[in-house]
């Protein structure tokens, strides 16, 4: 069965162009020696080779069973330590590492394809080979949960997120007493191309890089393993270096959207609470989607002295946003810095913003770039990050009423319109969704109970819950929770008191 399997898997590399077919036998001797196999059987050749040729949907949605009868194998004979999905992600990814093209080779077809055809088709290339490597484990995230909202800030993306897979017991334990590594520095780090990963850290032999020059700084471009939107992309340092934003940022920002016009990028904020999980290596995330903070309209223009030849505005979002357009990038990261700069020392204690308290900083700005035709587009996105005993999380940040929805930070994606919501979701809405069709009490257990304020209030709502019609009614009120996520994350209320203190700030820069 194995050497049909490491045909078949050959196969599947062929038919999506993951395998060169002058590399065919090369390609079958490394999953041999992989797999301690001597030998292809003529009888097995001819039976997989006598196969009819495979699309690429038939290709894709064979992966699966192949991989899983391979690791099968690999376990029964003493190849893979353990049979769970820890053990088993470390595995499939040195099978898969087996049919990817060298970096070298990659880079080259990338560059290539850019400047022969477009960028678009270089990032097309990219993106298909990253998901046909199974970098990017498309199975899985075909089970996250999407939805959208309608809401008066615009449609609002929501999903649940269950592409990452929950660790077992025996591996949680295996990472605790795994000998802690400095390689790679954490998962952003180049080192991981091609790395073979242990229990506290993933295996990427199917991972690959492209190295880009942004503002004249080096940095590599890859895509995310568990993409949230269309070709959710990272941009990041080479060098493993603290997350900055700076008026640097900015400038990179729009290199980057000036060497690939069809991708926006953006930054998380430099600062704990308001910025992303990993601030210990500068990274930007980007990628081939338009969010809804992006189609959101100028609520009130604005323009600032000095530079009439940019376009500017606060934009309708919940959150608080400065919108700044025009044709000419220099002028744009000149205002920008300004803003960033007024922002950082800006104090306001009549709207209960703070630049720092106790020599803590608490102001900064998450910042995203887009290209409209000839024109660029900044969006900075005013954060501050304080805290107070009533708000020990941050105050603007999703307060706790709101928790047993989302409780984490909000990075730059959630800031954009799209929520990133806890896996713990899929089974509690499972449970609250048979309680309201058939009355069962909402504080019965501990999951419902910490839905039941929540669910009690939107019930009077509609005239009848059924079987039909509960997850759509879930899904609608979860995302009207993001939406005042989004607004308890707005350090600038959309109140008229708050627009004018948001005034008072565009009146100090």
């Amino acid at each position: 069965m194995i050497q049909e399997n490491i045909l078949e898997l050959v196969k599947y590399g062929l038919s999506t162009g993951l395998v060169d077919p002058e590399d065919k036998v090369y390609t079958i001797n490394r999953l041999l020696e992989l797999f301690q196999v001597d030998e292809i059987e003529d009888a097995v050749f001819e039976k997989v080779e006598n196969l009819p040729v495979w699309t690429q949907e038939e290709a894709e949605g064979k992966l699966e069973g192949i991989l899983a009868e391979m690791m099968d194998y690999a376990y029964e004979n003493g190849l893979m330590a353990e049979n769970s999905i820890v053990y088993k992600d470390l595995f499939d990814t040195k099978i898969m590492g087996c049919l990817v093209p060298e970096p070298s080779s990659v880079r080259k077809t990338f560059r290539d394809l850019y400047e022969h055809t477009s960028p678009l088709a270089a990032t097309d290339y990219f993106y298909k080979l990253s998901c046909d490597s199974n970098y990017i484990r498309r199975q899985r995230i075909k089970k996250d949960r999407k939805w959208t909202t309608d809401t008066e800030f615009g449609t609002l993306d929501i999903t649940i997120n269950l592409s990452k897979p929950e660790k077992d017991p025996k591996a949680i334990a295996a990472a605790k007493n795994a000998k802690q590594s400095a390689y790679p520095k954490c998962q952003l780090c180049k080192e991981n191309e091609g790395y073979a990963g242990r229990v506290n850290h993933p295996a990427r032999q199917n991972h690959r890089i492209i190295p880009l020059t942004i503002n004249n700084s080096d940095w590599f471009f890859q895509y995310s393993p568990y993409v949230y939107y269309n070709e959710h992309c990272i941009v990041f340092n080479s060098k493993h270096t603290p997350m900055k934003i700076e008026r640097a940022t900015f400038g990179k920002l729009l290199d980057f959207v000036t060497q690939f016009p069809h991708y926006f990028v953006g930054s998380n904020a430099d600062l704990p609470i308001v910025g992303g999980s990993i601030l210990s290596h500068d990274h930007f995330q980007g990628g081939h989607y338009t969010f809804a903070m992006a189609k959101a309209p100028i609520e009130k223009e604005l323009q600032f002295e000095g530079f009439s030849d940019v376009k500017a505005g606060i934009v309708k979002w919940p959150m608080s946003v400065i919108r700044i357009s025009g044709p000419d990038k220099e002028r744009l990261i000149e205002l920008a810095d300004k803003i960033l700069l007024t922002w950082r020392g800006y104090t306001d204690e009549d709207a209960f913003i703070y630049a720092e308290t106790d020599g803590e900083p608490h102001n900064t700005i998450t910042p995203i770039a887009r290209r409209r035709g000839d024109d660029f587009e900044l969006d900075l996105v005013l954060r501050n990050n304080i805290t107070t005993g009533e708000h020990p999380l941050g105050v603007y940040h999703p307060h706790a009423k709101l928790h047993h929805i989302k409780k984490e930070n909000i990075g730059l994606i959630e800031v954009m319109g799209l929520a990133v919501l806890p896996a713990r979701l899929k089974d509690e809405m499972a449970e609250l969704a048979d309680a309201l069709v058939n009355g069962t009490d909402l504080r019965a257990t501990e999951t419902l109970a910490s839905h039941a304020e929540w669910a009690e209030g939107f019930l009077p709502k509609y005239d009848k819950i059924t079987k039909d019609n509960v997850m759509d009614i879930l899904h609608e009120e979860i995302g009207l929770v993001f939406n005042e996520v989004l607004q308890d994350a707005g350090v600038y209320k959309c109140t008229p008191e708050g627009r004018k203190a948001f005034e008072r700030f565009i009146a100090a820069v």
